[in-house]
This record gives C-alpha cells, sequence and structure tokens, in this order.
C-alpha cells in the first residue's frame, strides 16, 4: 500500500519527531511511504484569520504536492480537517475541484488510517503511567474521530487509559483564537489541565499538537506533574529493532 506522508509545517518547525514517528508507524504497518520534501503548508493559518485569497494560494500549491489518488496521512486531524472542510470553500467551481475532490476523500488522520485502512491496532509499545486522552475540535467534530485513538492507546503496555471530565471540551487553542482571546483561551487551557489532574494523570495525549502545544505551555508556566505527548510518539515508545510486528 502506497502512501504519502503529510507533515504539517508547525510539526516539521516544532516537533520532527513526531514526524519520524508517523513515518516508523506507517512503514510498521506494511506501507510504501514517499514524502516530498517541496510540501510545505495546507493554508489552514491563513484561512482561520480570514485571508482566503492567500490561503487558496497556499492551498494550490498543497494540491500539487500531493497525488490525487493515493493515500494521503498526517499526524494532525487539525490540518486533515482544512483539506476535507475548508477547500470547499476555497476550491469549490474551479479548475481543481475534481483533483480536490479526489484529494479529499484519500487524506487521513493517522490514527483513522492505522484502524480503518491499514487495520492495525497493536505496536507494541510501552509506556508506563497513566493518561488521558484529549478529543481535539478537529479530530472529533471534523474528521470524526473518537475511538480510533483510543483502540491503539488500550494496546500499549504499561499504560493506564483514564477518561477525564469534558473530554470533548475545547483546550483553548484554536489557531489565532489564543492570540486574540488570551485570558479566554489560557482560563480554558487551565480547564482542560486540572481535569487531567484529576485523575491523577501523568500524560496527556491527542492526535493534534498544537492543542498540546498549547497545553503544555500552560504546564511547563505553572510547573504541574503532567506531560503531553502526541499518540504517534506514544505508539513508538519502548520500541526494540528485535520486535517482530
Amino acid at each position: 500500500m502506497k502512501v504519502e506522508l503529510f507533515v504539517p509545517c508547525f510539526v516539521d518547525q516544532l516537533y520532527p519527531e513526531t514526524a519520524f514517528n508517523t513515518l516508523k508507524l506507517l512503514e510498521k504497518s506494511g506501507c510504501k511511504v514517499e514524502y516530498n520534501s517541496k510540501q510545505t503548508c495546507c493554508g489552514q493559518p491563513a484561512y482561520n484569520a480570514g485571508y482566503w485569497d492567500e490561503a487558496k494560494e497556499v492551498g494550490t500549491k498543497f494540491l500539487s504536492d500531493f497525488t490525487e489518488n493515493t493515500y494521503v496521512v498526517a499526524p494532525s486531524a487539525s490540518c486533515v480537517g482544512m483539506v476535507k472542510g475548508g477547500y470547499n470553500d476555497l476550491f469549490t467551481n474551479t479548475i481543481v475541484h475534481n483533483k480536490c475532490r479526489s484529494l479529499q476523500s484519500n487524506i487521513w488522520e493517522l490514527s483513522d488510517f492505522l484502524i480503518n485502512v491499514a487495520k492495525k491496532d497493536y505496536f507494541g509499545a510501552e509506556l508506563e503511567g497513566k493518561a488521558v486522552y484529549h478529543d481535539s475540535c478537529s479530530a472529533l467534530r471534523e474528521c470524526k474521530i473518537k475511538d480510533e485513538p483510543r483502540q491503539l492507546l488500550s494496546k500499549v503496555h504499561g499504560l493506564e487509559m483514564l477518561e477525564m471530565k469534558d473530554t470533548d471540551m475545547c483546550c483553548g487553542f484554536g489557531g489565532t483564537f489564543a492570540v486574540k482571546f488570551d485570558a479566554i483561551s489560557s482560563a480554558m487551557a487551565e480547564q482542560k489541565v486540572n481535569h487531567a489532574l484529576d485523575q491523577q494523570a501523568d500524560y496527556i495525549i491527542s492526535t493534534d499538537l498544537s492543542c498540546l502545544l498549547h497545553l503544555q505551555g500552560y504546564i511547563d508556566k505553572n510547573n504541574l506533574p503532567i506531560k503531553t505527548m502526541h499518540i504517534a510518539d506514544v505508539l513508538c515508545n519502548g520500541w526494540l529493532e528485535s520486535t517482530e510486528y
């Protein structure tokens, strides 16, 4: 199965290890992974800020960077949600309409792809401790992902998964929302982290590094005894070279 890897721009710049772990997971699932080093951004920041002309320019490049009839997988429900939803506003009834529709049907968030396409839920990962899963707005509402990450995390040795209160509530990031309404955004992060601490969790895990970046910032500022982790990093944790899958 051939897969094209889409690494969101902020993952590339801030969390490259998550990109490499995504590659490892896809390869362990039996996929032949291709990566176009010329790829950049899906256009979501400009789109969310209201700069649709600029978002369309970036999105046009995105459409040219990927093959329309090949699976495209990304470690970010937020960016996948942008392509699946936001591109309807940018490219409906344009000259790239058909290619856009084809790519929209073939782009997948990582956990969704592993469970529903690759049919893999066990990777031999190990992580000691208690964890809660945060349903990002994009994963839950745009990509309709809920059970897939939980199924994958339930197979991690040593990890006790707990459900926190209001797991489906926004963490407060929301892209430019965190900049325009910083006080509200911080209060929402505080609420989310406190719900995790109420469960005595060691980790907050999610599909979206944008949420985790926001939550980790609050955690670090307040020196709290909890850590955020992307699901790809969890699923690759504790691997041994001799382990067979």
